[in-house]
């Protein structure tokens, strides 16, 4: 192995000063420029303290592949350093790193496999390689980074709590590096499985929260004008499906289920055959056309929850464009070329499953559709990360998402920062049995319609979907109302510019509320009261349990007038507005079961 980098480093002289100021992300755009103030500032504090281990997050865009290599080639010229190794989630990103570390005059050998044993040619400075990879032969991993001083970068550093196995391995590989560098751009992980080479701070409530070296997180980077502001389409609709036991389900997007409700009609808007998902893709593909106004190369991006709807919603996108659609099903290297030669071109859109989400750098994505069963904030931060990448201030993303509580509260909380938490002893079962004291509330106020669906299961079968347009989230604040698709309240929030500084997104989207407020206002014949959002038809404002008890207390007083047991009330309301029992149905249906109450105890 050499180390003969010319220029890295002249005697008497700090390393700092004579790097070759390489920006790796804009390089690849044929330009080239100074560091960024976060990375300088990052760089700063880690040679200041010189630490074996540094945690640094920073927000998906922000350019956390260029801090780590300028930092690299400072510890390899002042000889802290000889072998730098880098370790990605996907053999897509191990190219990537070894591309930008070329900018960055770091030569990685991404071809290395556990097969070539502790060699990998002396005219490379290290290698790049997989969590995977890593856990397959962790003692190889070892002996490889103990041959000399080596550093360390582990990107999307929480993959390393993929697995008890995994987390094990990179312990075992990288427990005797000189230097290891951690880097993530979402801080915490969906179970309580440690991150290793992260330290965590006892709480009060007995858990843990990770703490960081270095934060740079999307409010600031947005304010910086590194990153683009994201708009948030909303999506409802109204969704049937059916159960094993042949109940037909009915629910709308966006109301108060429970979380079984909930998921399935979630699932039922992703399903490929209904007209949910074709409403919403037309309506991003409408969206990215005036994107393209602007930005002309501007690109979109389906994220898929399985390789059947990602085929599917690519073939959709081909009738509604007329053009060919990048499909990418799995981590390969075909996968990767196809990526390459998305981001590289000007094709309007790339459907995929789940390996997009995260570290796949297409500046050029400015439209996404999240069409993904997945709500963790882990998955959803990466997901929206690859549509924040700038390459010049004003770009503005657009992401479609479903009506569904969690995705809902995620979107409006963008900016906020999290830790990784690991629970204290009991505290997770004490979260959870609160939740479900409460269902059980719930549900017992209706003894009889329980005991009708005992046991019973429910086994996915879509039936049908719609949708409408329901709101704009941005910057934590929503716009707009019910529209139906291809509306004229619709297309006001569609057609806005590509290009807006955050403020002026704000103030847009206001004035097209009013505007839609307004319309509304006049239809309805009410124009000296026109209301500040436009309502849904029949809107729905009580939440399931409010919706359980009202209608258990009429069931009481419609048994007092009529002489009939509850039980046998319940059976007629389900006999004629379908559905299942109370505890499992949907705030839809016991609406159905209301209104008809109400209308037999008129006078």
């Amino acid at each position: 192995m050499t180390d003969s980098d010319p220029g890295l480093h002249l005697p008497g002289t700090s390393a700092a000063e004579h790097l070759p100021p390489v920006y790796p992300e804009r390089a690849a755009h044929g330009t080239a420029g100074t560091l960024r103030a976060w990375q300088e500032e990052a760089i700063k504090r880690y040679l200041a303290a010189a630490p074996r281990d540094f945690l640094a997050s920073a927000t998906p865009g922000a350019g956390k592949t260029t801090f780590a290599l300028r930092l690299a080639a400072i510890l390899r010229a002042n000889h802290t350093v000889r072998q730098v190794i880098v370790v990605a989630p996907t053999e897509h990103l191990k190219s990537q790193w070894a591309d930008a570390a070329t900018r960055a005059g770091i030569r990685l050998n991404p071809d290395y496999a556990n097969s070539d044993g502790l060699g990998y040619g002396n005219h490379y400075h290290g290698v790049a390689v997989t969590y995977a990879q890593v856990a397959m032969k962790p003692v190889q991993h070892r002996l490889l980074t103990e041959n000399t001083d080596t550093l360390v970068i582990l990107d999307e550093v929480h993959h390393g709590g993929d697995a008890l196995s995994w987390g094990d391995a990179i312990r075992e590989a990288y427990g005797t590096a000189t230097r290891r560098l951690s880097l993530t751009g979402t801080p915490f992980r969906s179970d309580d499985a440690p991150i290793p080479f992260v330290q965590y701070a006892p709480q009060g409530d007995g858990s843990s929260i990770s703490l960081t070296d270095y934060d740079y997180g999307y409010g600031r980077a947005l304010a910086d004008g590194i990153v683009r502001p994201v708009v948030f389409m909303v999506y409802a609709g109204k969704m049937r499906w059916q159960t094993s036991a042949g109940e037909e389900m009915e629910a709308s997007l966006g109301e108060g289920n429970t979380k079984d409700i909930t998921s399935q009609a979630w699932r039922t808007a992703l399903d490929p055959a209904g007209d949910w998902i074709a409403k919403v893709l037309k309506a991003a593909d409408r969206r990215l056309t005036e994107v393209r106004e602007d930005i002309p190369d501007a690109g979109g991006l389906v994220i898929a929850t399985d390789h059947a709807s990602a085929k599917s919603y690519a073939k959709q996108l081909r009738e509604i464009t007329g053009e060919q659609v990048a499909l990418i099903l799995s981590d390969d290297t075909g996968a990767s070329e196809r990526i390459d030669e998305f981001s590289r071109g000007d094709s309007r859109w790339m459907v995929a499953v789940r390996m997009v989400s995260e570290g796949v750098d297409v500046p050029r994505l400015a439209v996404g559709v999240y069409a993904t069963s997945s709500a963790t904030p882990l998955f959803f931060a990466q997901a929206i990360g690859r549509f924040v990448r700038s390459r010049r201030r004003g770009e503005v993303a657009t992401v479609f998402i479903p009506n569904v509580p969690t995705l809902m509260q995620l979107a409006a909380e963008l900016e906020k920062e999290r830790g990784h938490v690991l629970e204290g002893p009991g505290s997770a079962e004490e979260m959870w049995d609160a939740e479900a004291a409460l269902m059980n509330a719930a549900e017992k106020e209706d003894k009889a319609s329980s005991e009708l669906l005992e046991g019973e299961g429910f086994v996915y079968q879509a039936l049908g979907s719609d949708a409408h347009f329901d709101r704009a989230v941005f910057d934590g604040a929503e716009f707009g109302g019910y529209a139906e698709v291809e509306s004229e309240e619709e297309l006001d929030f569609l057609g806005f510019p590509g290009l807006l500084e955050p403020q002026e997104v704000k103030a847009l989207l206001q004035q097209r509320q009013a505007r839609q407020a307004k319309r509304s206002a006049t239809k309805q014949g009410i124009l000296e009261h026109a209301p500040d959002r436009a309502e849904a038809p029949e809107a729905l404002h009580r939440t399931l349990g409010e919706q359980r008890k009202l209608l258990s207390s009429l069931v009481g007083m419609y048994s007092k007038v009529s002489g009939e047991p509850h039980k046998d009330i319940h059976t007629e309301l389900r006999r004629v507005c379908g559905g299942p029992a109370v505890p499992q149905a949907s705030v839809t249906q016991l609406q159905k079961r209301i209104d008809l109450l109400r209308r037999r105890l008129r006078p």
